[in-house]
């Protein structure tokens, strides 16, 4: 198939085709039948990077569900994909709109660069079509809520893509918490440690290489020029990703909300800067330590703090993506290799009685094997119409506690979250950046 060249689709001409575009998803069924039991469900990926094509991979496992089509704006990544999951029998594309066009794809994997998780959620959502979507669910708090909107309105399932939601030992863990085991819940700490020294440099903006429609690739973002870090690391940039405090950090969140029956906190404060790397043009911080204040809940009875810690300067230790959960009677530590008890000793006795640790379940493709457990789950909500547990709503909750403490950093302050308005209080500042601009044509509508 030969590459479509968009490189001036957001003149003023091209506006007009979007919004076209755009109107016409409003005018398709909202709700089209349910796949039975035994049909299969046809998969489109967009965005076909290493962790999209991991996903794609986990859902091309399942008996009842096949990659039908690949798209991306890398001409490179494309050819790989299409190679990998059959080659000239599979379509590929290098616009989604024309993907999600296709009336033969019932779902979508949205695995793309961050900035584009949202976009082609709400227009998959439009063209009738189920979303699976990568975390974090958008690079704003607004952005999610749109996200949200979409898949009520066009009644889609819209699973995240926080596959530790699926595991067997963090299910049976919730239970363990949800149960009074640990006693009473004051405190969680979570922390992603990732020796990135000596950081990523700062390379000189140049032209984009020719396999990649630069324009497109910055979508809703605001137009400058190509910088490899840019694409390479986009995590570290305000306008494309939150650091790994968003970035990584959901899937812990979805776990604390999950295990503590918990929503949103009420606050967040945060301090971090530049302590480790060399000279870099990267904007989020290479250390980050943050505070979410959360109200009572089910399980932690009298609110709770959660504890957040980033270090680009540290890796090496038993767990370096995890978090702890303190009660009065014990702590659980859990990670993706399994969980620990540490009990605290029966009042008036010296000893505590000993550790219980408990493994992940999957043993030889810990990757892939949680990836499929994911899909699973998500194959079959399609075909029941059922919510998944870690649906679209589910997903923007557990992406708004970093977004705060991002805001919280950048205004330099404290702020207080109203969670039922998902307004900031009595601070003009920050509410700003609840929500992002977006580039024109681009919009957020449902």
């Amino acid at each position: 198939m030969g590459k479509t060249t968009r490189r001036g689709f957001l003149g003023t001409a091209a506006a007009g085709t979007a919004a076209a575009w755009l109107g016409s998803r409003a005018t398709l069924r909202a709700e089209p039948p349910a796949a039975g039991a035994n049909e299969t469900v046809n998969v489109g990926l967009i965005g076909c990077g290493g962790e999209g094509r991991a996903v794609a991979s986990a859902h091309s496992r399942l008996p009842d569900a096949r990659i039908v089509a690949v798209c991306d704006l890398h001409a490179g990544r494309l050819a790989e994909a299409r190679k990998q999951f059959g080659g000239d029998a599979i379509l590929a594309y290098s616009d989604y709109r024309k993907l999600l066009d296709n009336q033969d794809i019932d779902a979508v994997i949205v695995a793309t660069n961050d900035h584009w998780h949202v976009l082609p959620t709400i227009h998959a959502c439009q063209a009738g079509k189920d979303v699976y979507v990568e975390k974090p669910l958008g690079t704003s708090i607004g952005e999610g809520r749109v996200a949200v909107r979409a898949a009520e309105k066009y009644k889609r399932v819209v699973q995240i893509g926080t596959q530790q939601r699926s595991w067997p030992h963090y299910q049976e863990a919730a239970e363990v918490i949800q149960s009074g085991q640990l006693g009473e819940i004051s405190e969680v700490r979570v922390w992603d440690f990732d020796c990135l020294y000596p950081g990523f440099g700062m390379p000189p903006d140049s032209q984009p290489p020719a396999e990649l429609d630069w324009d497109f690739w910055l979508g809703p973002s605001p137009k400058v020029p190509y910088n490899v870090n840019r694409f390479a690391h986009f995590y570290w940039f305000f306008d494309y990703g939150g650091g790994w405090q968003v970035d990584w950090a959901v899937h812990h969140y979805q776990i604390v909300h999950w295990f503590l029956q918990a929503q949103a906190p009420s606050s967040a404060a945060a301090m971090g800067g530049f302590y480790t790397f060399e000279q870099t043009n990267t904007e989020w911080p290479d250390s980050f330590v943050a505070i979410c204040e959360y109200p009572p809940t089910p399980v932690a009875k009298k609110g709770f703090l959660l504890q957040y810690t980033f270090s680009g300067a540290a890796r090496r230790q038993q767990r370096s993506h995890a978090k702890c959960f303190y009660g009065t009677k014990g702590s659980l530590i859990i990670d993706r290799s399994g969980y620990t008890i540490s009990w605290e000793p029966e009042k008036d006795k010296q000893d505590a009685p000993p550790d219980v640790t408990v493994a992940n379940a999957f043993k030889q493709n810990v990757h892939l094997d949680s990836l499929q457990a994911h899909a699973r789950v998500f194959v079959d909500c399609i075909k029941s119409r059922q919510t998944p547990p870690a649906d679209v709503k589910v997903g923007h909750l557990a992406t708004n506690p970093g977004h705060l403490m991002n805001i919280a950093w950048r205004v330099g302050r404290k702020v207080r979250w109203d969670a039922e308005k998902e307004q900031i209080i009595d601070d003009a500042e920050a509410d700003a950046l609840v929500t992002k601009a977006y580039r024109a044509p681009w919009s957020l509508e449902v």
